[in-house]
């Protein structure tokens, strides 16, 4: 087995403390000291790249920069990282999607992994101009994938939907290689789309036993539609030399939220239509605790939803701690790990140079590049 791991580029400000943002965060909750710019975002695609990682999510929401927009001009700023985009389908045309997905990949040289975000704030989409409820939402993403897929085989499309409508639509070119389809989704009606139209089906980071159950879930879903699809996991990590040292650098994190700003986001959260945010806010029940009253699984630490929405759990050990635990999530049927930290350079080289080569010499992972030396170099420690 050859694991497969992605980054994440912090679109809204990065910085040695938790940022806000994710699902539910309000345009302009969500920046860190350290600006989005491309020259920033460039040093941290660069160093995933670097140490081994495959691909960077892209977030997607009023609360951070465009995806697409974003990441086409770190194309040339980094030479192999895949960009996995996320992006609405309600807030473009299926034709449109197709067409820019096929553009990406010409110019890219095949480097677009997609992230297709139904969306589940309504408040968001209405901003957006888009007023359909939840379950609406995700009829017009079945329908929107499929136009998409059906362009993407070089089909003419003529399609009536409830949703989506289009008539003689066909690209000019097909995406070469065509876009694997991320997506997630808790609830009944996400996991439909999923099993009709994912490649990669991505949960956020529960404990192991809910994860299981999830991938159960969605895998027979898929059976039952003569699918079979892969499956990842979305998660922060906080891995160091020793596992003191990375719970200390997990309550400093902890010591830089306030009560007033963990009422001010959770007060948002609990708003929220997303089956999968209601699971991440009951791991850690929206207040304040100590620091390893927030482990709600052993090295799952629920610290980060205090202050973000989406994923809201981190991975925080040692590196052979934080290796045990991504062995234990494979072991049950994931695939791929789209991970981050704060700050997201830092975090890069220290989950790359310290957890990777141990899953190397485990047999669990290889450098996407290859590894001339055959050795890996030592990690490099930075300040906490």
């Amino acid at each position: 087995m050859t694991l497969t791991f992605h980054w994440f580029l912090p679109t809204y400000g990065d910085g040695r403390y938790i940022a806000g943002g994710g699902s539910g965060a309000r345009a302009g909750a969500a920046r860190g000291e350290r600006p989005a710019t491309l020259g920033y975002l460039g040093q941290v695609a660069r160093a995933a790249e670097e140490v081994g990682f495959v691909g960077a999510l892209t977030p997607t929401g009023a609360w951070c920069e465009d995806a697409w927009l974003t990441t086409a001009p770190l194309v040339e700023a980094s030479e192999r990282l895949k960009f996995l985009v996320a992006f609405r389908p309600g807030l473009l045309s299926p034709t449109l999607a197709a067409q820019m997905a096929a553009t990406y990949q010409w110019h890219s040289g095949g480097r677009l992994l997609l992230n297709v975000v139904t969306g589940g704030e309504s408040h968001e989409q209405r901003a957006y101009g888009d007023f359909l409820d939840k379950a609406a939402r995700y009829a017009r993403t079945d329908e929107f994938l499929h136009v998409v897929r059906s362009l993407w085989r070089g089909e003419k499309v003529d399609f009536h939907g409830t949703h989506v409508r289009v008539e003689g639509a066909r690209l000019g070119r097909v995406p070469d290689p065509v876009p694997p389809v991320y997506f997630g989704g808790s609830s009944p009606e996400a996991g439909r789309v999923a099993a009709r139209h994912a490649d990669v089906y991505l949960t956020w980071g529960e404990p192991p036993a809910a994860v299981a159950d999830k991938i159960a879930w969605i895998r027979g879903l898929a059976a039952e539609r003569g699918r079979r699809i892969r499956f990842g996991v979305r998660l922060h990590v906080i891995a160091r030399d020793t596992a003191d040292e990375a719970w200390a650098q997990a309550g400093r994190l902890l010591s830089g939220i306030s009560d007033e700003a963990i009422e001010q986001v959770q007060a948002g959260l609990r708003r929220s239509e997303s089956e999968g945010q209601r699971r991440m806010l009951d791991l850690h029940g929206g207040s304040a605790k100590g620091l390893r009253e927030l482990e709600v699984a052993p090295n799952l630490w629920a610290g980060v939803g205090l202050v973000r929405g989406g994923a809201g759990t981190a991975l925080v050990g040692s590196h052979e701690e934080v290796a045990d635990r991504v062995a234990e999530y494979a072991a049950l049927g994931l695939d791929e790990f789209v991970l981050s930290g704060y700050p997201h350079l830092e975090e890069a080289y220290w989950f790359g140079e310290g957890v990777l080569p141990v899953l190397r010499d485990r047999g669990l992972w290889t450098h996407p590049a290859g590894d001339p030396s055959g050795t890996a170099p030592a990690a490099v420690p930075f300040a906490s």
